[in-house]
């Protein structure tokens, strides 16, 4: 009788321990997942926050604003409830946001054209400008792909992204066609040149009345004009050192065997 009682007992201790275990167990993968979880929602915070901090480096419709605070708001009110000790934290930027949000969705919608667009002078800041470009049009993808943005916000937005692209791409081909028809690479640089015209045509199609685009189209015309020229002067100075070649071969001392 003692005997099973004692069996009874160490089965019941065993069954216990591997019931603290499980739940020890559960309660770890649950603080690791709320680790993940909080992380990210930290990751997409701070990434909204820089291209917001960077949304004047580009004309910024204040639909793609409301995107962006919006975007901050729904991680920052996830974020809250995983936050622990930091949740005052996370209620006061909540607050901040949702302040935002409120004033831009009642204020006046704001839309500056593209037109006054104007390429930064600095490498960096153009680099900088084509990573936030790329963020931002992969953001309102995604906020599209959720059902939060609107069909008729996201075909006008990912719109006036691509256009901006299309300008810097067609900056960075002049730019790339001037130096190689510096080291004299003319067919490289025709080529550049000819695609920038190919692409600043087709905006052209569709903003007919762009100042900035009829200024490139003058500007790789005057460039590709210069690069056929120099092609053509650069032609007969390649023949002439070829026929002086000829000469000098031709009178130069016999070897004798």
């Amino acid at each position: 009788m003692i005997f099973t009682l004692v069996l009874v007992l160490i089965g019941v201790l065993l069954f216990l321990v591997i019931g603290i275990n499980v739940i020890q167990q559960q309660k770890e993968r649950a603080e690791a997942e709320r680790r993940v979880e909080l992380a990210r929602q930290r990751a997409i915070i701070d990434e909204t926050e820089e291209i917001l901090s960077q949304s004047s480096m580009f004309p910024c419709s204040s639909q793609i604003i409301l995107v962006l605070y919006k975007r901050v708001r729904d991680a920052l009110k996830i974020a809250k409830g995983m936050a622990g000790t930091q949740v005052a934290d996370y209620e006061r930027r909540l607050n901040d946001i949702s302040g935002q949000v409120t004033n831009i969705s009642n204020g006046t919608q704001n839309t500056p054209p593209i037109e006054g667009f104007r390429l930064p002078d600095n490498d960096k800041q153009v680099l900088a400008l084509v990573q936030v470009l790329k963020k931002l049009k992969a953001i309102l993808r995604s906020e599209h792909n959720k059902g939060k943005v609107s069909m008729g916000i996201f075909s006008e937005e990912e719109g006036r992204i691509d256009s901006l692209q299309l300008r810097i791409n067609v900056e960075s081909m002049l730019s790339r066609a001037k130096m190689s028809c510096a080291t004299k690479q003319y067919g490289t640089a025709k080529q550049m040149v000819t695609k920038a015209l190919s692409t600043l045509q087709a905006i052209k199609a569709q903003t007919p009345n762009d100042p900035f685009i009829g200024r490139k189209v003058d500007e790789a015309k005057a460039l590709l004009e210069e690069i056929s020229g120099a092609q053509k002067e650069s032609a007969p100075v390649v023949q002439q050192d070829k026929e002086e070649k000829d000469i000098d071969v031709l009178f130069q001392q016999k070897k004798k065997w």
